[in-house]
């Protein structure tokens, strides 16, 4: 696979300098035109507030990408066309010189090529509801099982079956914490209502995480640094549990199956709470961003 490694990304990984890896699909499909290219260009302005070079990861023309320019922002928040990629899409996006934006299992596999070792988003993909009748889970927890990466998300994402998502995970061996919690955050909630085995408190106790894992020769499995929206931005608890349970239904009604019932169910929690809950989508996005600046400074101190 011919990775193409920015300048500055390049320049910054041979001199040890923090670097945050940022995915892409969140421009191209999580987000309306013109709004999603502002959102871009201030997220990897955020990780530049924080002392680290912005990698925002995607594929253009068949080449994998990790550190755009803004004119290759700009193709992925703008271009129609752009196709959504997890990482077992890699290899048919190269071969067709196909362009798409980068899920957080083809992000978090083509930032650890790269030598990047945290990636930032919002929310992981996990196991589905009613997973015994349609066996449908999420590839990033399969990729991040066996990619020595560490991400800064606010947990899954709440449409999701979060229980059997961290059993899951725990199964498959990879290292999860709360930051600054004893709970495990909910994607648009702070609190999902399940607790996490370990805490973390600041960005050089994770950087020490990461140090352990390499000293342990553990095997190459990822850091999952749950990081919770802030309660004053969350979406209200009441209102994110009365509308999922009617998306659910209607979903169902629809007969949506497959790869389309996420994206179904998170437009139709855009549209019903006026758009609350993409705002609490940004805000732990934000979050993410800025703790994973932090850390990746940590990180590099060593």
């Amino acid at each position: 696979m011919a990775l193409t490694v920015s300048e500055e990304v390049r320049e910054a990984i041979g001199a040890g300098r923090p670097v945050v890896a940022l995915e892409s699909t969140i421009i191209a499909h999580g987000l309306p035109r013109p709004r999603n290219l502002r959102v871009a260009l201030e997220l990897e302005a955020a990780v530049r507030q924080e002392g680290a070079v912005p990698a925002t990861v995607a594929v253009l023309d068949g080449r994998p990408r990790v550190g755009l320019d803004e004119q290759q922002l700009e193709r992925v928040a703008n271009e129609d066309g752009i196709r959504k990629l997890g990482h077992r899409d890699l290899p048919l996006a190269v071969a067709s010189r196909a362009s798409g934006a980068t899920t957080v299992s083809a992000t978090a596999l083509l930032a650890a090529r790269a030598g990047v070792r945290i990636f930032a988003t919002g929310g992981l993909g996990g196991v589905h509801r009613q997973w015994t009748v349609t066996q449908d889970e999420s590839a990033d927890l399969g990729l991040l099982a066996r990619t020595r990466i560490t991400v800064v998300c606010a947990g899954v994402k709440s449409i999701l079956d979060v229980p059997a998502t961290l059993q899951r995970l725990e199964t498959l061996g990879v290292t999860v914490a709360g930051y600054g919690t004893r709970r495990f955050p909910g994607f648009y909630l702070s609190d999902s209502g399940h607790p996490v085995d370990w805490t973390l408190d600041s960005p050089d106790q994770v950087a020490d995480v990461m140090r352990a894992q390499d000293a342990l020769g553990v095997p190459q499995s990822a850091l999952i640094v749950a990081n919770p929206v802030p309660r004053g931005e969350q979406l209200d608890p009441e209102l994110h549990a009365r509308v999922l349970d009617e998306a659910l239904h209607a979903c169902e009604e629809q007969g949506v199956t497959g790869q389309g019932v996420t994206p179904f169910l998170l437009d139709y929690l855009v549209r019903h709470t006026d758009g609350a809950s993409l705002s609490a989508n940004l805000a732990a996005v934000r979050g993410n961003v800025r703790l994973a600046g932090r850390i990746a400074a940590a990180w590099a101190s060593a």
